[in-house]
């Protein structure tokens, strides 16, 4: 019961590809007619993204303790947080060159990703708008979350005077999860129709675009979980540290395999954590915020998620630009996402506001985030306790996390 309670999403999902799949296969050019039923389902979920993402970041930001903006612990942990989350993007990226995602037959060749004009106008174009307006604009989504970020800001700042507003932002934030659950109910049978409008009129040869990015995704995945963090916790306590590292972690794996999320992760975490040598004061700050701000698996899927995209609209992903601009968007979708049901949809969105993908991008990028679930959220929960290591490692006057 466990299993089809924590992965009976993804067991349905699946099932929907394949139906889909065999529906395009014998309907042909004539499967154009359910594609309306996918584009009701995106269109729901287009519409309702915007204000979830306000609810969740500003309503989060909000609530912060005061106790948790301050001190070095939190300054070393972000530091370590975006650390692993770039490395991780990047070696993704090496990855990707190496084992290049082709697309023979490409969905469309009418956008052009590389924004035009010089870097100060592509900053300006990317972080800000000038009308309140387009901020309501999927196709403004950064905007939007620095404004979030903002409004957070200022709700938490107003102490008593902003604690109604507080209330109303913690109370959408509640409703808005709620109004994705239902329109997600729906997922199944709208990329499910949209995947076979894909395979009907695209053919089976996406197949292999899909099966190779789930190739370099798990390859690479589990050589990171293995080698990555391995050298991470070197770099936290020697070769002791890698040991202790492996001993404590194995727990709080299987506890991310059959839980299929980061936050029920936790308490596996923080056992894991002190046993591995890292201080309460630490640990009980980095592991919990870890849950929400850091995902390295994130950050690997969204860096392939981004070239089975860019490939299936016939645009290159090797451009200093383009690459600079991933890395950047990769780090905000891994920390936007966090703390939200099926947050990973909000990063996808994130890609197609930034590089200007039409709404027939985003089922391929949910399949992807989909599939790929199972691992993600191994290295997402888990890259936590290696990064508490190396917090307490880095932190002056701390010895090296180990036991």
């Amino acid at each position: 019961m466990g299993f089809i309670r924590n992965y009976g999403s993804i067991v349905m999902l699946l099932g929907s590809i394949i139906a889909g799949s065999i529906a395009g296969l014998i309907m042909g050019e004539n499967v154009t007619y359910i594609k309306p039923v996918g584009d009701i389902f995106l269109n729901l979920l287009l519409t309702a993204v915007v204000p979830l993402v306000f609810f969740a970041i500003a309503t989060a930001i909000a609530h912060i303790d005061a106790s948790h903006r301050l001190g070095k612990v939190m300054g070393v942990m972000s530091l370590v947080f975006l650390s692993t989350l770039l490395i991780a993007a990047f070696l993704t990226i090496v990855a990707v060159w190496i084992f290049p995602v082709h697309q023979h037959v490409e969905l469309s060749k009418d956008i052009h990703p590389e924004a035009a004009g010089n870097w100060g106008e592509v900053i300006t174009r990317l972080l800000t708008v000038n009308e309140f307006y387009e901020l309501l604009s999927r196709k403004n989504m950064l905007p939007f979350i620095i404004f979030s970020v903002l409004t957070g800001l200022a709700a938490m700042r107003t102490g008593e005077s902003g604690a109604a507003f507080r209330g109303f932002l913690h109370s959408g934030n509640e409703v808005m999860k709620d109004v994705l659950t239902l329109i997600m109910k729906a997922a199944p049978v709208g990329l499910g129709a949209y995947f076979a409008y894909q395979v009907g009129t695209v053919g089976p040869k996406l197949f292999g675009t899909y099966a190779h990015s789930l190739g370099i995704y798990y390859g690479f995945g589990t050589i990171y979980f293995l080698v990555g963090f391995s050298f991470y916790a070197f770099v936290a306590g020697g070769l002791n540290g890698i040991k202790t590292f492996w001993r404590h972690n194995i727990v709080p794996t299987i506890t991310a395999v059959s839980s299929a999320s980061s936050i029920a992760t936790i308490p596996a975490n923080l056992v894991a954590v002190k046993k591995m040598g890292v201080p309460d004061d630490i640990g009980n700050v980095v592991v919990p915020l870890g849950a929400t701000l850091h995902k390295d698996g994130s950050s690997i899927s969204s860096i392939i998620k981004m070239a089975v995209v860019f490939a299936m609209f016939g645009k290159s992903f090797n451009s200093a630009d383009i690459i600079l601009m991933a890395l950047g968007v990769t780090v905000i979708a891994s920390i936007v996402e966090g703390g939200i049901p099926n947050g990973g949809y909000i990063g996808e969105m994130l890609v197609m506001s930034v590089y200007g993908f039409p709404p027939e991008a985003l089922p391929p990028l949910m399949i992807i985030g989909t599939l790929v679930d199972p691992l993600a959220t191994i290295l997402n929960a888990t890259g936590d306790n290696v990064a508490a290591m190396l917090v307490t490692r880095f932190l002056p006057k701390r010895a090296a996390a180990v036991s």
